[in-house]
């Protein structure tokens, strides 16, 4: 049988992890711009709130489909029994104690950005008095960077677990799909070809012709 690892999706939103600190040092600029307009604090509270905030709600309350990508969504009716496995996984009180410290480790990231922003004024092509714009860049990167570190480490939870541990999992109930998942995109019945065990197989076959 497949291995659970293999599954595309897995891999692929993992892969987003590298466009956290590309996300984090724009972050970095749009603080860079001008002098603070509202006291430390308060500046400060809004970034991390609008950014940490609506991802970390939606990873505690609805995790978000990771069978979707690019704006479109594999429709739950067409979900695979170990997919199915792969979200209930997603869906525990581990992954939920996850997004918590992740967003606690990204919140003292910012204070560090914040802080040290001024070391970048002189790299920001925007005139100091445009600081309400940088806030708002900075506000939506921080957003973004949080939406790419949460779903890779609910991702990464489900790659750390054992094969006895996930053949004992439940497939989750197909008709529970939508209510408890956030899915985002345009719902089709695939989105990237399956690689059946036949096929496993037959590449398999081909590799030792070839040696």
């Amino acid at each position: 049988m497949q291995s659970f690892r293999s599954e595309p999706f897995l891999w692929i939103h993992l892969a987003g992890l590298a466009t956290l600190p590309i996300l984090l040092q724009l972050c970095w600029l749009g603080l860079a711009v001008g002098d603070p307009i509202l006291p430390v604090w308060l500046e400060f509270s809004i970034v991390a709130a609008i950014g940490v905030l609506p991802v970390l709600w939606m990873q505690l309350s609805r995790p978000f489909l990771i069978f979707a990508v690019l704006g479109v969504a594999q429709k739950p009716t067409q979900l695979d029994e170990q997919q199915r496995k792969v979200l209930r996984l997603i869906r525990t009180t581990s992954n939920r104690l996850l997004a918590m410290v992740a967003a606690v480790l990204l919140v003292g990231l910012l204070w560090l950005l914040y802080r040290t922003a001024p070391i970048a004024a002189h790299a920001v092509p925007l005139p100091p008095q445009w600081r309400g714009l940088g806030l708002l860049v900075a506000s939506i990167a921080f957003l973004a960077s949080n939406l790419f570190l949460q779903i890779p480490v609910s991702v990464a939870r489900v790659f750390v677990t054992s094969e006895t541990e996930f053949s004992k999992a439940k497939p989750y109930p197909v008709e529970r799909i939508a209510r408890d998942f956030t899915i985002v995109g345009w719902q089709v019945n695939r989105i990237l070809p399956q690689l059946t065990n036949s096929q496993t197989d037959t590449a398999q076959v081909t590799a030792q012709v070839k040696e």
